[in-house]
Parts: C-alpha cells; sequence; structure tokens
C-alpha cells in the first residue's frame, strides 16, 4: 500500500543552507537587479481588476486565486527562494484588465496565460480563451466591466496547449456556437495535436505535471512560488471547442470585423500547431508562446515530444523580417507587452539567437563526443544573454533544453553500453547499498557530503537506498533534506516545484487525490473515432489477453463510419471503412451515443435497452474486451518504487 500523510512522520521544511545564501548572494552580484523595466511593463495601463483575483465556479469550488501569494509583495527574496525567481514571481503577480494601445487590451494575471481581447469595427476579437470556462468567462465580464458589452466577432487559437483553448465556453455561448456566425480561428492541424497531445499518455503526464507546476505544494517561501510562464495552472472545467477556419501558411491573411490580421506559422515550436500575427491597424505584434519573458521548455517536465530549437529560431528570424521595425507593440500570451520598435526588434533578436546559441552549442559539443550530461555541465550562455532578464530559465532552462536537443537528434542512449541495458531502480538500488558497504555506511558518508553543500551527488546516491529500502526513515528524511536545499537553490520554477514535490513526497507520501474523472463529453466528440480506437489499444493489457481473439463490427449512423476492431496476438487494431464477416458481435449506434458511454452519461446496457444502440451476435464479447482494459491510477510512485506491481 502507498504510504499516505496519516502514516508517515510528519517533518516541516528547512531552512536554507548556508551554501544556497551563498549561490544567491552571488546571484544578486550578477545579474542587473537595478533594470526594473520589466516592472514598470507589467504595470502599464492597468485599468481594473477583480479582488485577489479570485474566481470561483457556480458551485462555489475556488478555481483561481493570488491571495495565497501575497508573501510576494516582499520586494527582497527569501534565503529559501533565488533572488531571479523572486524577481519573476512578483512580476507575474500583477493582475487584472490592461490597456496594451488604445483598442488592444490583455486579461493578465486571471490564469498562468493570458487573453489578449482585439476591438475590431463592431465588436471584440478574442485571442486565446485561458485554461478553464471559469476564469474565460470572469475574464470577460472584467472587460464589460470598463470597455462596454461588445459581441464577440471572432476567437482565436494561437496554439494547441490547454491553456490557451480549455476556457473557450466561458467566451462563446450555446447560441453563438450553435450558429456558427463566429468564426474559430486555428493554426492548421490544430484539433489533430490539441485532442492527441494529452490523451495517449495522458495518464503519467498529467501525474509528472504535478512535479512540474507544483499544485500540492504549500504556497510560500518554503514551497511553491511560481511557474515561470505564470503563476499556476487554474483547476477549472474545461472543453474543447472546434476551429471552423485553419491557418494554412505564412502570409495568409483573414479580415476579421474591420481588421486585416497577418499570420506567420511556427509549427514544432513550442506547441506542435501554434502560429503568430500582426495586426497592421494597431501595430501589435503577437508571437504566442514563442518569444516570452524566459527561456522556454524544448522538452517539459510533463512530457511531450521534443520541440525544434533550430526551427523555433527560424521562424523568430522569419517574425523579425516580417515585421521588424513595424510593431510598435508586442504582446504574447504569457507575461507582459513589451513596447517601442527598438526594443521589440532586440528582444526578438535576442530571443532568437537564445535559441539558435543552445542548438548549435549543443550539436557542435555533441559532435565532440559529449554526452547529454556533459553538455549540460559544459554550456554557458554568452554573457549578452545570459544578462537578459527574458532570457533566464524561469520555465526551460539551459540545462535541461541541451539534453532535449541531444535527445531530438541522437534520443535516450549515449553509446556507452554500460547504459544499454542497466538494472532497474530497486535491483540497482540494492546493489549500490552492498557496494557501498550497507546502508549506516551509505548514510554517514551522505551526511557528511551534505554538511559540505554536494547536495547533487547525495541526492543520487541516497536515492539508490531509498529504492532499496523505501521504508528506510532515516534515508528518505535526508533525500528530502537535499531535494529540499537543490530546490531552494533553483533559478527554474520547473526544478525548484520538483525538488519541493519530491522532499514532499518522501516526507508525506503521495497526497490524497480524488479518482481520475470521465473525460468530457465535449472533448470526446472532437477526437476522431480512429482516435478513441487507439486511447483503447493502450489501455489493453497484453497479459491479460495472452491467447485471446475477439472481432467486433462497429458501424456508427451519424457520421456514417465503419470500423472492424479486432483483438489478436494481444494487440487491439482496426480498420475503418470495413465489415468483418466472421465478426463475434456488431454494433450499430450514433458516434455521440458512444461518446456518452464513455463519459459516463449513459451506460452501455441502458442505451441498448433505450433502442440507442442495435447489437448483432454474442454481445457478451464486449464486456471480455473491456475486462482486458487497465483503468491508469491518478497517483503512482515517482521517488520511491511502486508499491503496486504493474502486470
Amino acid at each position: 500500500m502507498t504510504q499516505t500523510a496519516t502514516e508517515m512522520p510528519t517533518e516541516l521544511p528547512k531552512d536554507a543552507s548556508p551554501f544556497v545564501i551563498a549561490q544567491h548572494e552571488a546571484t544578486l552580484k550578477a545579474l542587473p537587479f537595478s533594470d526594473t523595466r520589466d516592472f514598470d511593463d507589467a504595470a502599464r495601463g492597468f485599468l481594473g481588476t477583480i479582488d485577489n483575483a479570485r474566481i470561483t465556479s457556480a458551485q462555489g469550488r475556488l478555481v483561481w486565486s493570488l491571495e495565497p501569494y501575497a508573501f510576494l509583495n516582499e520586494e527582497k527574496a527569501p534565503p529559501t527562494v533565488d533572488p531571479s525567481l523572486w524577481r519573476q514571481s512578483r512580476l507575474n503577480m500583477n493582475h487584472g484588465l490592461f490597456e496594451v494601445v488604445p483598442g488592444v487590451y490583455q486579461v493578465r494575471g486571471l490564469d498562468i496565460a493570458n487573453m489578449t481581447l482585439i476591438e475590431g469595427d463592431t465588436g471584440v476579437v478574442v485571442v486565446d480563451t485561458l485554461t478553464s470556462i471559469e476564469g474565460a468567462r470572469a475574464a470577460m465580464e472584467l472587460y464589460f466591466r470598463h470597455r462596454g458589452s461588445k459581441p464577440v466577432t471572432a476567437v482565436i487559437f494561437t496554439h494547441t496547449h490547454t491553456d490557451h483553448w480549455g476556457g473557450a465556453r466561458g467566451v462563446l455561448d450555446d447560441a453563438a456556437l450553435a450558429g456558427g456566425k463566429v468564426p474559430i480561428i486555428a493554426p492548421n492541424l490544430f484539433m489533430e495535436h490539441a485532442v492527441s497531445e494529452n490523451i495517449i499518455a495522458g495518464p503519467a503526464m498529467l501525474r509528472r505535471a504535478q512535479y512540474q507546476f507544483g499544485p500540492f505544494l504549500a504556497k510560500g517561501v518554503r514551497g511553491h512560488v511560481d511557474c515561470g510562464l505564470g503563476k499556476t495552472m487554474a483547476a477549472g472545467a474545461v472543453a474543447l471547442v472546434r476551429p471552423t477556419d485553419l491557418i494554412i501558411a505564412t502570409g495568409d491573411t483573414r479580415a476579421i470585423d474591420g481588421l486585416e490580421f497577418e499570420f506567420q506559422m511556427a509549427p514544432n515550436s513550442e506547441a506542435p500547431a501554434e502560429m503568430h500575427f500582426y495586426v497592421p491597424r494597431y501595430r501589435l505584434l503577437n508571437l504566442a508562446e514563442n518569444c516570452t519573458h524566459n527561456f522556454h521548455n524544448l522538452l517539459p517536465f510533463r512530457g511531450a515530444d521534443v520541440r525544434d530549437a533550430l526551427a523555433w529560431s527560424k521562424y523568430l528570424g522569419e517574425a523579425l523580417q516580417m515585421w521588424g521595425g513595424r510593431a510598435e507593440a508586442m504582446c504574447g500570451q504569457h507575461h507582459w507587452p513589451v513596447w517601442g520598435r527598438e526594443r521589440i526588434d532586440t528582444m526578438i533578436r535576442q530571443q532568437r539567437d537564445l535559441y539558435k546559441f543552445a542548438h548549435d552549442q549543443t550539436i557542435r559539443l555533441m559532435n565532440h563526443g559529449l554526452t547529454a550530461a556533459e553538455i549540460a555541465e559544459t554550456i554557458r550562455l554568452p554573457r549578452s544573454l545570459d544578462g537578459a532578464w527574458h532570457g533566464r530559465g524561469y520555465y526551460g532552462h539551459i540545462r535541461h533544453n541541451v539534453k532535449a536537443i541531444y535527445q531530438k537528434y541522437l534520443g535516450w542512449y549515449d553509446a556507452n553500453p554500460v547504459n544499454l541495458d542497466p538494472l532497474p531502480p530497486v535491483e540497482s538500488g540494492k546493489k549500490y547499498v552492498e557496494y557501498m558497504g550497507g546502508a549506516d555506511a551509505l548514510l554517514a558518508r551522505a551526511r557528511q557530503d551534505f554538511g559540505k553543500g554536494e547536495f547533487r551527488f547525495v541526492a543520487q546516491a541516497v536515492s539508490h537506498l531509498v529504492f532499496a529500502d523505501p521504508d528506510n526513515q532515516a534515508a528518505r528524511a535526508l533525500l528530502a533534506d537535499t531535494f529540499e536545499q537543490l530546490g531552494y537553490a533553483a533559478e527554474s520554477s520547473t526544478w525548484r516545484n520538483a525538488y519541493l514535490f519530491g522532499a514532499q513526497e518522501l516526507r508525506q507520501g503521495m497526497p490524497k487525490a480524488p479518482p481520475r474523472a470521465a473525460m468530457p463529453r465535449e472533448t470526446l466528440a472532437a477526437l476522431r473515432t480512429e482516435q478513441l480506437w487507439d486511447v483503447l489499444g493502450v489501455r489493453l493489457n497484453g497479459p491479460k489477453a495472452e491467447g485471446k481473439r475477439i472481432v467486433l463490427n462497429w458501424s456508427f449512423t451519424d457520421t456514417g463510419e465503419t470500423f472492424v476492431l479486432n483483438l489478436e496476438n494481444s494487440a487491439l487494431t482496426y480498420v475503418a471503412g470495413a465489415q468483418a464477416g466472421d465478426a463475434d458481435a456488431g454494433f450499430t449506434l450514433a458516434r455521440s451515443v458512444l461518446d456518452e458511454v464513455i463519459a459516463k452519461v449513459t451506460a452501455f446496457p441502458d442505451a441498448v435497452g433505450a433502442g440507442r444502440i442495435k447489437v448483432a451476435g454474442n454481445p457478451l464479447k464486449l464486456g471480455e474486451l473491456m475486462m482486458l482494459m487497465d483503468e491508469f491510477p491518478r497517483m503512482f510512485e515517482i521517488v520511491e518504487p511502486k508499491r503496486t506491481p504493474v502486470a
């Protein structure tokens, strides 16, 4: 059984060590803290806000609030937070409605992402709709309060990540969606990537995201302070709305409510489908999430396809060629705007060169034979980029971004045969502890190194003991203390969150979390039927399916689709546009009914009984197939061994 907080000794966070404090003092001397322009820019154009940015659902559940972060009112960083990260965390406290230029407004600080509102001749174009429906609705109400009620004349999704489209139903009501009069504009292949990015690997990705974003950490100087891109993740309702208009190529334009929009495609940059745009009337440039006030992730801790640093750099260079010297205001979908042609062009050039430098120097060192870990230890940003606040690694970081670049080109294997087939953590942990002379000897040496500030190696060594003996409380305590110091030292918010959450789980066990909710019907409706079968395939327990063969015909009356679903050789495959003559059973239904069943709005037998599903053959074969499916846990161990074996 997994240990819970009530079963483990309670241990409070510790103070920062002298080694961490000394590192922070060096940071204060090395970086240009006297440059306060970002604070002026982040507050510029403020029109009004919601008290403490507090948003609740219709049921009274808290969706978002910045009240727990009041400790960030202090200008001086505490010893337990890197002063550069403290600066970014304070900047991300600005919240409310802001004027970018007359006619262009942003809602910031009501979500990790921004909503941009661009006024046309008769209404307003909404760019990105935040993560939650509740947050989007609150953002629109705030805008209307200060700018008057206006119809939404278009919605633009800049890219495929949930914090930029999840709240669309808070912007567009049922009537607007049903009438189809409001264009919903997105980059090409938006739907394919929006529904696939987090679905197939979703369970593992969501658990890993707890380490990246730190939602279960207490807010405070010894806990959660920021996420780099913004404060934290919203906790409201999410629904996907299908775009009605796709931007296909760079140079495409759209006339929307009297405004001209010029688009640039940027696929496989920060998102697999992403785009930038320029609005000549306002001399406004929006580079989505590709030119923000930090070094972004090339591979987030939650997991994703590795992002293309070289392409990213080229898109920024192309944007500079297209709009450099024209834009007088640049706003992104995170952080605060930049004003003035010279400052805009300088920031784009530096961001362009940041990703190009990381790419080229990683490949250079890789071709000299260095491994990913060796490159991370060797590479240093040039002073011109290292001293630019927007180039700091609050979300991504040069030390893990270079590993992502290495992985993109060469994969996980560093070509040293010792790493080709190593023992898994538990087995290797037991051998390491044995080789080190046992648990007591390992802990004694580790405590000595902890006292010297050698936290990185102490973490490696003591982790072996935790995996060899997860009930060794002394090992858990020392590893937690070590993670904590590494977290306090981290400039990157994601590193800090990961270290501190690891420390918390070692001390308290995994947080108790409610079971995973069923996938929303709206999101299911956005998936192609092939994607539904793919999701089903990864749930199939191969060992349980050994020797079984099941063939099922499916016919969907509303979409006109037919499929043969085939279980054989412990793999679930399908053929579209076909029906098998030797099928064990066949099902005729509307695809929308299947969505209701998966979303647990109705049960399959109830739908059969109501005549909504017609059955041929032996329907028990479907039940037999579903008995072979795994239910994925919301929580699983990360910093200690898996307590429940996985077959």
